[in-house]
């Protein structure tokens, strides 16, 4: 309470669960400034955090978990399990429901329930996962008495062979907005927010909102972008030949410098394609390692380090676009010369991103660019973003992809990106090769 500045994560200012009350519960409104950085991930966190969902299954757990001394407990998950059950049965892979008013009638029993018997037996043996299971219900409820037009139900077969019912924030501009006015005032930044009306219209529900484009302090001649235009990440496209002749791009292009180079690919199964064919052709002098899914904290550490290591050969880390290394990081000077990005990160279809783009279809006609361009155009500039730290930082930026020269990508490239460069697999040795003779 004696702070003058607080340092967080977007939680305790935005999320309904964890918020903190101290400041920001019903009535309060104070003296406060919100600066929040890496603003260009807060509309997915929020989409999140102003989302609920739970699996049928669950139900039938916890009411194996009581299935002696609590029968109104039981009772009241029975008449859950049976609610969802019948929406499973009506739904083949995935649903959508206009009302479901009965199920929330039967939740809210349920809560009141598990209240009860959490407050009698608090030495129940299971008591932690019952607890978790009312923590999940409640917070179902809460998200439930906020949904308006901004808000899609549906129930659908996961992956895993569970049944879920969601409550999905399609658009979260109204939720966000109301913490914004517990604020006088908000200051939204990020290197990569573009479109800065997409990012307008995601965050806030004010109409009278302004941004600042801060131009780049760094000097044109300090990076070569170039795009590459015979290869792609398009399925329709991918095999055995694409692999191929991108990871013959990486090599013809970490060739003509020594150094280290970063690779980003759409997905770790790409990557793993690409980066199996660059090993088997690679000459001896260039070292590489590639990003694995789920590293822990002591194996994040260790791959960054590795771009640390005094070597004098070439050194070629591939990593998942979007991922952990792709953002948020400082490689400075010699620790980075060059970021290869495949493919423009468009997400992976599925029935989320579907709920996404028919919704803003619906409302704007502008469905596609929402759920699937203009989040794929930020994970490549937060890639690019890598290479050009500081001010004495001289590197190369190729991106990928023959959907780069498309007007739909281009109109989204920052200011600084005018200069780019059209390259193909016969010249892209000579263009860099001229880039990095000028540099010495």
């Amino acid at each position: 309470m004696w702070s003058d500045n607080i340092i967080c994560d977007y939680n305790y200012v935005f999320d309904p669960q964890v918020y903190l009350k101290r400041f920001f519960a019903e009535g309060n409104k104070g003296n406060y400034l919100f600066l929040v950085d890496e603003a260009h991930n807060l509309a997915e966190r929020a989409r999140t955090m102003y989302s609920a969902k739970l699996y049928k299954e669950d139900f039938l757990a916890i009411k194996k978990l009581v299935k002696t001394g609590a029968p109104k407990l039981q009772k009241a998950l029975q008449a859950c399990n049976k609610i969802l059950l019948d929406y499973k049965k009506d739904c083949e892979t995935f649903q959508y429901h206009d009302n479901i008013d009965g199920f929330l009638f039967a939740a809210m029993r349920l809560a009141a329930e598990l209240e009860t018997f959490l407050h009698k037996h608090r030495e129940w043996k299971e008591r932690d996962a019952i607890l978790e299971f009312y923590f999940e219900v409640r917070s179902f409820l809460e998200i439930s008495e906020g949904l308006d037009g901004n808000y899609v139900i549906y129930s659908e077969h996961t992956e895993d062979g569970r049944f879920m019912l969601r409550l999905f924030c399609v658009d979260p501009s109204r939720c966000l907005q109301e913490r914004l006015d517990k604020a006088r005032s908000t200051i939204f930044f990020s290197a990569t927010l573009l479109p800065i009306q997409y990012y307008k219209n995601l965050l806030s529900t004010q109409k009278d909102n302004y941004a600042v484009y801060a131009e780049t302090v760094f000097e044109p001649s300090q990076k070569c972008l170039l795009i590459g235009t015979d290869v792609t990440s398009k399925y329709t496209r991918r095999g055995p030949l694409e692999y191929e002749k991108i990871a013959n791009y990486i090599l013809q292009s970490t060739k003509q410098k020594t150094g280290n180079y970063m690779v980003f690919c759409p997905s770790y199964k790409f990557l793993d394609e690409i980066y199996t064919r660059f090993v088997a052709g690679m000459p001896p002098d260039i070292e590489c390692a590639a990003q694995t899914s789920g590293m822990k904290e002591e194996d994040r550490k260790e791959f960054l380090e590795l771009f640390e290591e005094d070597r004098d050969h070439t050194f070629v880390a591939f990593c998942v676009m979007g991922g952990i290394f792709a953002e948020g990081i400082d490689l400075k000077e010699e620790q980075l010369i060059g970021a290869m990005i495949v493919g423009t990160g468009l997400p992976q279809v599925g029935n989320e991103r579907e709920i996404l783009k028919q919704f803003y279809d619906s409302r704007s006609g502008d469905g596609f660019n929402y759920a699937y361009r203009y989040p794929g155009m930020n994970k490549v500039l937060q890639a690019a973003g890598r290479v050009i730290r500081t001010a004495n930082d001289v590197g190369i930026i190729e991106l990928l992809d023959e959907r780069f020269m498309q007007s739909d990508y281009r109109s989204l490239f920052p200011r600084e990106w005018a200069d780019y460069q059209i390259c193909n697999l016969n010249n892209v040795a000579d263009k860099l090769g001229e880039f990095w003779s000028d540099k010495n």
